[in-house]
């Protein structure tokens, strides 16, 4: 289980660069301030499609069965969609009417506590 965290963690990071590559410039420039929550779907959709190749190629390679029927990749998307409203309550919360924060302090939140909620998922559900 090492190994995967591990590996799962390399995968994350990438995936978190990719989100960021896609939330930040929309959140800075075109869901400006209590808007940045709209910038979080769009960017966790580009994330999560890489994310699915990488954990499924990659993060999990040899734990659990494969299933081509669908089903797996609907169990994925339904880990993948708890994930999207994580980081959408974080950056709700934080850049909203509540906090004002700025639009990069929920990605504090949603490179720790996420990962750590859908790698359990993933390995126990979608990849067990």
């Amino acid at each position: 289980m090492l190994g995967q965290l591990i590996r799962f963690g390399i995968a994350g990071v990438i995936s978190t660069l990719i989100y960021s590559a896609v939330y930040l410039p929309l959140a800075w420039w075109v869901f400006r301030g209590n808007m940045a929550v709209l910038a979080v779907p769009p960017g966790f959709l580009v994330a999560a499609t890489a994310g699915f190749f990488m954990h499924s190629a990659w993060s999990f390679k040899g734990h659990g069965q494969r299933d081509n029927s669908g089903r797996q990749h609907a169990k994925f998307l339904l880990v993948q969609g708890a994930g999207l409203v994580l980081n959408a309550l974080f950056t709700w919360i934080i850049t909203g009417p509540l906090f004002h924060g700025p639009a990069w302090a929920p990605l504090l939140p949603i490179m720790t506590l996420t990962p750590l909620a859908t790698f359990a998922l993933n390995r126990q559900w979608v990849f067990g």
